[in-house]
């Protein structure tokens, strides 16, 4: 265990006074995550400016032997941020910016305090695309979306945030700066460090810096809302979509009809583009460069989807202010702590072919165990990611069966052979349900990697999985 005040000085020392935050002084802000009920107090809350002080504070900490755990955005669904009984709080929010946008390369170079947002404009500012995009672009830091392998609404065009990062700095457990900011796209000379770090959720490093690998900036988007009558064509309208537009498909975003009718009825700001009652509706996006090309190609990919029968019912958006209202539908999934609480959120993953039945199987599960809850399904789908969200009417938070949904839904993803996360991560809420998808043998070795960068077991402790 840790000298408290000894190691509470020799903090002191290292940072700026603004960089400290003890006792009845810590913000309650960094006492929980999105979802998170507040937790803990924090033995404190360290706020460095730069990787050499990222680097004395865990060499301080691993000395002490003193939990730390990384933070950035708070956005993140699975309580990996939230802070235990007098753990350190390591907030990465003041090494924030960007320190290159190299046009060779076609690389950034971020701090990983730098939010998602930020360093969306200043690539879109110098003419490039940072392509993961997500609903708390605003508040998630590039190191968090690093730190759980973020994917969002891009991924069927450009791939998840391990796909964005060519280079990497990462301080050890101990204080040591592993410093490989590469900017090249082969680079097989050993081992590829950079992908051990990418998705461990802070438990095998703290990452301060990275290289993310830009796109050209497509200069025209089409935005369709379409109402189709089964799953099997939604997955048909993928293929069929993709094939159409050569690969050009950006965004490919599944709702089912009870998502469509909760948000449309009931978050502020929302309009149904389309009647509600149809079983299915896909927003999808195509990014290009020629808009009456595109436009084309996209007016001609619909006609053959209606033709075909994939399609029932379509909405095209005739300007960037109307897709952005076709957008909010999907966005307003951010709404749900508020509007729709308390309710259990997952985000699973799935074969693309079994994500229709597993969503009635789940249905079946809810409703036979709480006739009077209410559960919407919504999701990525073209990258085999299914989100669903379920609500009890009249129950209060303290009464709320979390942890027996958790149960019944994880149970089902497990029979469909499926990931118990797709993108959020692990963290302390999906712990107990970590070997619905993976092998002893798989956790085994994850164990040893942990033990190997951390002996101490200081950073994010029991998180993902527990010591063995």
């Amino acid at each position: 265990m840790s000298n408290t005040p000894a190691l509470l000085s020799e903090l002191a020392a290292i940072l700026d006074p603004a960089g400290l935050q003890t006792g009845d002084a810590i913000d309650t802000r960094f006492r929980k995550d999105w979802y998170a009920p507040l937790g803990n107090p924090p033995l404190a809350v360290v706020r460095p400016r730069t990787t050499a002080d990222v680097a004395a504070i865990l060499a301080a900490c691993h000395r002490h032997g003193q939990p730390v755990v990384p933070q950035g955005g708070l956005t993140g669904l699975a309580s990996a941020a939230t802070p235990g009984q007098g753990e350190v709080v390591l907030s990465l929010e003041r090494m924030r910016g960007v320190e290159e946008i190299d046009e060779q390369a076609g690389t950034m170079t971020v701090w990983a305090g730098t939010t998602l947002q930020a360093a969306q404009e200043a690539a879109r500012t110098a003419g490039w695309l940072l392509a993961v995009d997500l609903g708390a672009r605003g508040s998630c830091q590039v190191g968090g979306n690093i730190a759980t392998n973020a994917g969002g609404n891009r991924v069927i065009r450009y791939g998840m945030m391990r796909d964005q990062v060519l280079g990497i700095e990462v301080v050890l457990a101990d204080g040591t700066v592993l410093t490989s900011l590469n900017k090249m796209l082969k680079n097989n000379a050993g081992y590829d460090l950079r992908q051990i770090f990418v998705g461990s959720e802070g438990t095998l490093g703290v990452i301060t810096r990275a290289v993310l690998r830009l796109a050209p900036l497509p200069s025209t988007t089409q935005t369709a809302l379409c109402a189709l009558n089964s799953f099997d064509d939604v997955v048909r309208l993928l293929r069929h979509a993709q094939r159409a537009l050569s690969g050009r498909v950006s965004a490919f975003e599944a709702m089912w009809a009870d998502y469509y009718a909760l948000v449309t009825t009931r978050v502020p700001g929302v309009r149904a583009p389309l009647a509600a009652g149809h079983p299915f509706y896909v927003l999808l996006d195509l990014q290009g460069s020629d808009a009456d090309a595109d436009a084309a190609a996209f007016e001609r990919m619909l006609e053959g989807a209606m033709e075909d029968g994939l399609i029932v019912d379509a909405a095209v958006a005739a300007s960037g202010k109307e897709a952005e209202s076709f957008w909010k539908l999907r966005d307003a999934v951010a709404e749900f702590p508020q509007m729709w609480a308390p309710n259990a959120a997952f985000d699973v993953s799935l074969p693309i072919g079994s994500i229709g039945r597993f969503a009635d199987a789940l249905r079946s599960a809810i409703l036979e165990r709480w006739p009077s809850a209410e559960l919407v399904n919504f999701g990525h789908v073209g990258d085999s990611n299914l989100h669903f969200s379920v609500h009890l009417p009249g129950v209060d938070a303290a009464a709320f069966p979390e942890a027996e949904i958790d149960a019944v839904a994880y149970a089902i993803v497990r029979e469909f052979a499926g990931s118990v996360s797709a993108e959020h991560g692990i963290g302390i809420h999906k712990k107990p349900y970590l070997g619905n998808s993976r092998t002893p043998e798989e956790l085994a070795l994850m164990r040893t990697i942990k033990a190997a960068l951390d002996p101490k077991g200081i950073l994010n402790p029991g998180r993902v999985f527990d010591p063995a």
